[in-house]
């Protein structure tokens, strides 16, 4: 750990642990409590397999635990002077005839310092009785079982009396008569955008939302938000906190998006996150205003808008209450909203206040938009970024965008058709920012030489290849920088427009569609036609017979371009020199697409690191932290002395792994896996023997890591022209990485089932061989513990492909606005640095607690030098051996194939299983 974290830390052994911690893991609490202590920002790494989770959950949460308890104290303290009537003037501010720094006489200065204190005083009374509140709401929650069953009777009334309200509506409305006069039908009531007011107006919103919000309004306490990237990573670190000794009296809340949080059955079959956000959103619109309908309902008629039964405040509250009593994951949230009937994706948000630890994925905490509209407040908060490796890259890509020639036009024809279907209805306002969008995808059809009343499809583009501008050039060049984007962002977001008109595409824009035979409905037509040839141009390289007509409507219903392209305008937004347009000009209009690449990442952490009290990045294989600390922490603003770094090493014994660098093959051929090398036959046959080599000595399973598909494809291809596959085949059995998601896990289980079986059996066949990819699948998330992965290989240095044209800006971007480096510009530290963080990250799969053993190989001999070196990680890297010859690793290698690692017991040597 870097100097400089000089708070003083807890007392050793003071953390409460479910078993007797590790060495480096209490190091590693210690470091993190004094970083939350002194509010640092600190770059955290502890390798798989050593209780990162628990660690971070112990030792945060006794932060935590003494920070209210010092702040109890302290709150006691003022409010005893407060009852004393006496003033904590320090001996300075009371003594006779001072002044202050401004001049005032020392008799204003105390009055001044009184009425402040009796303002805290009066401020901690009234924290102190909602605290109280709430404390005794949950205890009586957690001790009164009786209540769970009472409001559950209460729902069950309450649902009753809705249906009996509703069957007796639908009797009185039967047969009345209906207005001829500009009538639509009931369904697309819905489909009309509301009268839109902006915030130039400076009238207050009346959404629900904002309304419930000052109903809801609380004290935030100091909490801890974690996040991390997956679903199954934070249902994974939940169950770690129930297991905890925290499990009990820790008030955490999980948080998701809809997708994963929806109860509401006719929301979630949508399917798209932007469809059941959008729809959810209406639903609540609706319900607000279903109150001044019903005022108005003797006046005259309106057609009831569908609400969602499950936004009850009543019930919500509920919910709220009972995430905070104990601690739950989301699975565990999502079964208590459909018992409770209540809304889980609000009840938890409404738990946020009150929460001490917050969990929730990345895009809810890095998106700004995302983590208001969620009522997250970092101010003094502590953030954990946890599996943080690839944390710029995703900051890049939440606000980068892309659209397609083809959204593009279909989303301008569709919004004119609807336009044209509602222009009576619709105010002059809406009007306006319809035909502003309108006019922006025209413009950004023509910037991809093509015309927007035209089949994208059947449209060639004269000059293909990619083009990079700057936002300001693209903005000038395609005609809108008259337009206020900010105007027409917010404009998207309140009215929910792409809602509205995926409705609209629902209702008309599929042959199965009952549209009535009108004369507005017949100009429908056309936008059926447009959408089924798009439909038809998207689908050259399938068949060519006509899907099913339920396919036809399935592709319309997930098809929703104008959503998209609302986040091409939102990136738009961004600083000039924060980003880049990347016109893609194809084939095609169609195929063509305009691309925003966010270039600084560090913009929109800012905030983040600004606002919190101690912000902590930690992960796995964090090595180099180069780019965290100047990409990322200080080109956000932050103080060099502000950050703090640790790591520390492997929980296992160093006889447990063995690292090698491999500088040349068995035939003595110098290994290097350049762009110009690694396709002559001699290194993929050399490639091939050193393999062949290592799978009659290694048991169990082997993994090779190769640096794309396609060399991997190349290899495999060249191994079975040359006979090296069937002689690799009678040892292992050889697996791929398939490139389909779907097809991981059963690959997997083959994998593992033959290595198994032969461990088992025994014979020639000593276990399997799996080929994969860097960057694939299986380079990260997977474990390849015990035998599974006895041996990982690394064949050459991943570098990116530097002819991308991003990758290109990037590089350049780089150069302009950071500083050199030991001597090396920032571009080639960016390529290092992306090289080794694939690398890093596959070759941790194979060790994954503490009496797992592996051995691991690079192939090339460029991995010796020292920055390249240099940036393995720290357990890794003390433990490497550099060969330069084949016959020295296989030396070391051979040391593998003794009879007690067959049989999975102690090493029988005292120099253990290397």
């Amino acid at each position: 750990m870097e100097s400089g974290a000089a708070a003083a830390g807890p007392v050793p052994g003071r953390f409460p642990f479910p078993y007797t911690p590790y060495r480096i893991q209490e190091q590693f609490m210690e470091a993190l409590y004094g970083a939350l202590e002194a509010g640092r920002v600190g770059i955290f790494e502890s390798p798989t397999g050593t209780g990162k989770s628990l660690s971070l959950i112990c030792g945060a949460l006794s932060w935590l635990r003494d920070w209210e308890e010092k702040r109890r104290q302290e709150e006691e303290r003022l409010l005893a002077l407060g009852a004393g009537g006496q003033d904590a003037l320090s001996p300075q501010q009371a003594r006779p005839g001072s002044a202050d720094t401004a001049g005032q006489p020392d008799w204003v200065t105390a009055f001044v310092q009184r009425k402040e204190e009796r303002d805290m005083v009066d401020r901690l009374k009234e924290e102190q009785i909602r605290r109280k509140k709430r404390e005794d709401r949950l205890e009586k929650i957690r001790q009164n079982v009786q209540l769970k069953y009472a409001a559950k009777r209460k729902r069950c009334e309450e649902d009753e009396a809705k249906r009996l309200l509703q069957l007796s509506k639908e009797a009185l409305s039967q047969g009345a008569g209906e207005d001829a006069l500009d009538q639509l039908d009931h369904n697309e009531e819905e489909l009309i955008l509301a009268e839109y007011e902006s915030d130039d107006e400076k009238k207050v919103e009346s959404g629900l939302e904002e309304d419930d919000d000052d109903d809801l309004e609380e004290e935030h306490v100091t909490k801890i938000y974690y996040c991390s990237r997956t679903h199954s990573q934070l249902s994974q670190f939940v169950r770690e906190v129930q297991k905890s000794p925290f499990g009990k009296d820790t008030r955490l809340v999980s948080l998701g998006s809809r997708q994963n949080l929806c109860v509401n059955e006719e929301v979630r079959c949508l399917g798209t996150l932007q469809l059941i956000n959008d729809r959810c959103m209406e639903m609540q619109k609706n319900k607000h205003e279903k109150k001044s309908n019903e005022e108005n309902e003797g006046k005259k008629r309106r057609v009831s808008r569908a609400v969602c039964p499950f936004y009850s405040f009543e019930q919500m509250q509920f919910l709220r209450d009972e995430v905070l009593v104990e601690v739950k994951d989301i699975e565990q949230l999502v079964s208590l909203g459909r018992e409770t009937k209540a809304c889980p994706y609000y009840g938890s948000r409404f738990a946020i206040p009150a929460a001490q630890l917050v969990v929730l994925p990345y895009q809810m905490l890095l998106h700004e938009p995302t983590r208001n509209a969620a009522g997250i407040k970092l101010k003094d908060q502590v953030v954990i970024i946890d599996e943080a490796h690839n944390l710029i890259d995703t900051i890049t890509c939440i606000h980068s965008a892309e659209v397609s020639g083809s959204q593009l036009c279909c989303a301008h024809s569709q919004l004119s058709q609807y336009m044209e279907r509602y222009r009576k209805r619709l105010k002059a306002k809406n009007l306006m920012y319809i035909k502003q969008i309108l006019y922006l995808l025209e413009k950004f059809v023509a910037m991809l030489g093509g015309n927007v009343n035209q089949n994208p499809g059947c449209q060639a583009v004269s000059q293909t290849g990619t083009v990079l501008k700057s936002i300001n050039e693209f903005l000038f060049q395609s005609q809108i920088d008259n337009i206020n984007l900010f105007k027409v962002q917010r404009y998207c977001e309140k009215s929910l427009i792409s809602r509205k008109l995926f409705g609209f595409v629902e209702r008309y824009g599929g042959p199965a569609s009952a549209v009535k035979t009108n004369k507005e409905n017949q100009k429908l037509a056309g936008l059926q036609d447009f959408l089924l040839t798009l439909q038809q141009g998207s689908d050259k390289e399938g068949t060519s017979q006509s899907p099913p007509m339920e396919a036809e409507h399935d592709q319309l219903r997930t098809a929703s371009p104008l959503m998209q392209i609302e986040g091409f305008l939102s990136a738009l937004t961004n600083a000039n020199q924060d980003g880049r347009v990347i016109l893609n000009r194809q084939g095609t209009v169609g195929q063509s697409s305009l691309k925003f690449l966010l270039l600084n990442p560090a913009v929109h952490f800012a905030k983040v690191v600004e606002e919190c009290r101690a912000v902590v990045i930690a992960g796995g294989t964090m090595q180099p932290v180069a780019d965290f600390r100047e990409q990322l922490l200080c080109c956000a603003g932050v103080d060099p002395a502000r950050i703090v770094e640790f790591s520390c090493g492997h929980v296992i014994p160093p006889e447990n792994i063995l690292p090698i660098i491999l500088c040349s093959g068995p035939s003595n051929q110098q290994l290097e896996f350049t762009y110009q090398t690694r396709d002559l036959p001699q290194m993929m046959d050399e490639t091939g023997r050193i393999l062949c080599n290592l799978c009659n000595v290694i048991p169990g399973g082997v993994v090779c890591f190769f640096p794309s598909y396609e060399y991997e494809k190349q290899v495999y291809g060249h191994w079975e022209k040359t006979g090296l596959l069937s002689r690799l085949a009678a040892r292992k059995k050889i697996f791929q990485e398939p490139k389909k998601a779907n097809q991981v896990e059963q690959v997997l289980v083959e994998y593992a089932k033959c290595i198994k079986r032969c461990s088992q059996t025994g014979g020639q066949m000593t276990g399997a061989l799996l080929l994969s990819v860097v960057g694939g699948k299986m380079s990260e998330g997977i474990n390849f513990s015990d035998d599974l992965g006895r041996c990982v290989i690394m064949v050459g240095m991943p570098y990116p492909n530097i002819k991308s044209p991003e990758l290109q800006e990037k590089m350049t971007w780089l150069d302009k606005t950071m500083p050199r480096a030991g001597g090396q510009a920032p571009s080639r530290v960016l390529i290092e640095n992306l090289c080794m963080k694939a690398v890093n990250q596959s070759i941790g799969r194979a060790i994954r607690h503490q009496k797992d053993f592996a051995s691991i190989l690079l192939l090339d001999h460029r991995y010796a030098r020292p920055a390249i070196f240099n940036k393995l990680p720290q357990w890794i890297r003390e433990r490497t051996q550099v060969k330069p010859a084949f016959g020295l690793a296989f030396a070391e290698l051979r040391k593998v194939r003794t009879p007690c690692i067959l049989c999975h017991c102690s090493p029988l040597s005292s120099s253990g299983p290397f």
